[in-house]
């Protein structure tokens, strides 16, 4: 396609809306970093920043040509297809978005394949080593990360072609972190003090509100054009945060007797996880009941996790992997063109079919990555180290007193 064919709205949303992407990582930094104990703040904030350089090296070498490259089976690109961004550069790809330049689509993914593994960093919170945890960032966006962005976003994946529908990454990102999550938290050694003492609910606020302002990137940008499907997106994204929010401040109303602030923060994030599947396909209506449902599930999942002993420090999978499938399903439901109150069931049979697919795969495939991780590197820092905090004793850094 010839250069000139670029549409400069088009091209100018997508620059901005990938910056917006990027800013959310930063916001989940603050977001998990608000959280945890103040000798442990630095720390959590690095695993979100470090994500930044690492998958973005990961991404422009081969994770791009692994989650885009031509199909192998519609299970995962070929590597050397765009090895090195090799014959990735300023014409439009009429297959993936025909009126941007190729290497910016490139670059509007790498932020999502970004913030994935961070969002896994709040459920080892707290224990895991650095080092480990740098390992883990590298298996996890090769072999998890690229495979589903293919399965579900390339036009040949096995998935897009079933027509399960996942606007903006509720599956690809959400459900793989989530479950992912999951996992580590059962496999790892839960810390010896589990005493929840947030250092800065001020930071908590500030991360919410990046990320609320990034989404609107991530799921209006998702149209990958400046059209009626990105206003549709950044409604719906919107109404289902704000809807989310509320749910959570009356249930901690009516449950703790008392509002949250930092309830309000995780309800307002869970929202945005729940209609990011949807985002681009649902009503303005739809959204509110998205945004109300996740909710009230997640609020429940929380509570059964602690009841349970599952030491998921910031709560990832009932947030995040539990939004992202509630968000999954819900889509199934709701979408305009052959959601189940419309009339067919058969979407919904496919959605469900896949999540039960994803959530084998991210299952087994962290599992195996953790494992070659305990090969390589301890996973845990020692009991002394956690007394300490892993600020000073990963990174020999701390806040001033």
């Amino acid at each position: 396609m010839p250069i000139q064919e670029i549409n400069a709205g088009d091209t100018a949303w997508l620059l901005t809306a990938s910056g917006l992407v990027l800013l959310m990582t930063p916001g989940l930094a603050f977001f998990y970093g608000g959280m945890v104990k103040k000798k442990n703040l630095i720390s959590t904030m690095f695993q979100s920043f470090v994500s930044m350089g690492l998958v973005s090296v990961l991404w422009v070498v081969v994770g791009f040509s692994l989650a885009f490259g031509e199909s192998l089976g519609g299970v995962i690109g070929n590597p050397f297809t765009y090895l090195g961004l090799r014959n990735v550069g300023l014409h439009p790809n009429p297959t993936f978005a025909a009126t941007i330049p190729f290497a910016l689509f490139a670059l509007f993914q790498m932020k999502f394949a970004i913030i994935t593994p961070a969002l896994i960093t709040g459920a080892f919170a707290e224990r895991v080593r650095f080092k480990s945890y740098l390992i883990f960032c590298i298996f996890f966006s090769l072999f998890i990360y690229t495979p589903l962005a293919h399965w579900a976003w390339h036009p040949e994946g096995f998935l897009r072609k079933w027509g399960v529908l996942d606007f903006a990454g509720g599956t690809v990102v959400h459900i793989s972190a989530g479950i992912a999550a999951l996992v580590a938290a059962l496999m790892m050694r839960g810390r010896q003090d589990r005493t929840y003492a947030p250092s800065n609910i001020p930071f908590v606020l500030l991360g919410t509100g990046m990320l609320w302002f990034g989404w609107f990137g991530f799921n209006a940008g998702s149209a990958l054009a400046a059209n009626g499907q990105a206003v549709q997106a950044f409604l719906t994204t919107n109404t289902a945060s704000a809807t989310a929010m509320l749910v959570w401040v009356l249930l901690d109303w009516k449950l703790k007797k008392k509002p949250s602030c930092l309830g309000a923060c995780v309800g307002a994030v869970v929202g945005l996880v729940a209609i990011t599947p949807a985002a681009g396909y649902v009503s303005f209506g739809a959204s509110l009941v998205i945004g109300a449902v996740a909710s009230a599930i997640s609020y429940s999942v929380v509570i059964w996790r602690a009841k349970k002993g599952i030491d998921d420090t910031l709560d990832v999978f009932p947030c995040h992997g539990v939004g992202g499938i509630v968000g999954m399903l819900l889509t199934a439901v709701f979408a305009e063109e052959g959601g189940l109150i419309y009339g067919s069931s058969a979407l919904l049979l496919k959605h469900i079919a896949a999540l039960f697919i994803v959530v084998a795969f991210v299952m087994v495939m962290t599992w195996i990555g953790l494992k070659l991780v305990r090969l390589i590197e301890r996973l845990e820092v020692s009991v002394d180290g956690e007394r300490l905090g892993l600020d000073l004793h990963q990174h020999n850094e701390q806040l001033a007193h």
